[in-house]
C-alpha cells in the first residue's frame, strides 16, 4: 500500500490519535501523517468529517473512517494479512469491545476532569470513582489475557491499545494532582501490563514523551483560565 493511499489526520498529543498511530504501526501500513490543530477547524477536517468535526480520520484511498474505536476495528478488517488486533473468538471480541466502551464511556474522561479541576473535595470523589475503575479493569486484564503478558494474549491486541494509549495523559494527571492511581499494590497485573506495554518498540515509537504531554498541558490549562475553548 502506497502512502499516498492512507493518510491520518490527527494531532501528536491526542491519545485516540496515538490509537489509529498503533494499529497501523501493527499491521506495517505505510501512511502519511497530518498533524492538526483540532480547534482550527481545517478545511480538510471538515470535509472528512462534517458529522463530528473532530479527530482522528483516516483517510483510505479517499474514504474517510472517523472515531478511534472504528478506525482501528477498520485496519484490522482492512488489512486482514497482518497480526490481528481484535480477538478470533466471537465472545472475546465482543468481550474487549465492552471494555473498550467502558474505558471511553465511563473511565477516561473522569481522568481529563481530575486533571482539571482543583477543589480538593471533587478530586477525593474522582480519585475513588477512577481506582474503582481500574480494580474493574484489573480484573478484565486476568479474564481477557487468560495468563499472557497483554489484553490480547502474547502480543498487543485491541484493548491494549485502547487502554495503552491513555497511559501517557494518566501519568500527566498523577503527577499534576500529585497521587498515584495506577497503584502496582492494587492492581499489579494491570500495573506490570503497563509498564510492559510501554516498552515495545512499536509503542514507544507512537506515544509522546511524557515531558512533551506535561509541557502541553500546562499550555492548555494557561489557555483554559485565559478564557479559551468557550
Amino acid at each position: 500500500m502506497e502512502a499516498s493511499d492512507v493518510t491520518l489526520l490527527g494531532m501528536w498529543a491526542c491519545p485516540y490519535v496515538n490509537r489509529a498511530q498503533l494499529a497501523l504501526k501493527i499491521k506495517s501500513i505505510t501512511y502519511e501523517f497530518i498533524d492538526d490543530n483540532p480547534h482550527e477547524r481545517r478545511e480538510m477536517l471538515l470535509k472528512y468529517n462534517p458529522v463530528h468535526k473532530k479527530i482522528p480520520i483516516l483517510i483510505h484511498g479517499d474514504k474517510p473512517v472517523c472515531e478511534s474505536l472504528i478506525i482501528v476495528q477498520y485496519i484490522d478488517d482492512a488489512w486482514a494479512n497482518g497480526p490481528s488486533i481484535l480477538p478470533s473468538d466471537a465472545y472475546d471480541r465482543a468481550l474487549a469491545r465492552f471494555w473498550a466502551a467502558y474505558i471511553d464511556d465511563k473511565w477516561y474522561p473522569l481522568v481529563k476532569v481530575l486533571r482539571q479541576t482543583e477543589k480538593q473535595e471533587e478530586r477525593t470523589s474522582l480519585i475513588q470513582k477512577l481506582s474503582e475503575g481500574l480494580m474493574l479493569l484489573e480484573e478484565a486484564f486476568v479474564n481477557c489475557s487468560k495468563g499472557k503478558p497483554y489484553f490480547g494474549g502474547d502480543n498487543i491486541g485491541y484493548l491494549d491499545i485502547v487502554l495503552g494509549s491513555v497511559l501517557g495523559w494518566l501519568r500527566v494527571t498523577e503527577i499534576v494532582v500529585e497521587v498515584q492511581l495506577l497503584d502496582e499494590t492494587k492492581t499489579p497485573g494491570l500495573a506490570k501490563w503497563a509498564d510492559r506495554f510501554c516498552s515495545d518498540d512499536a509503542v514507544k515509537d507512537v506515544l509522546p514523551e511524557i515531558d512533551s504531554l506535561l509541557e502541553l498541558n500546562k499550555k492548555i490549562q494557561a489557555f483554559i483560565k485565559a478564557g479559551g475553548f468557550k
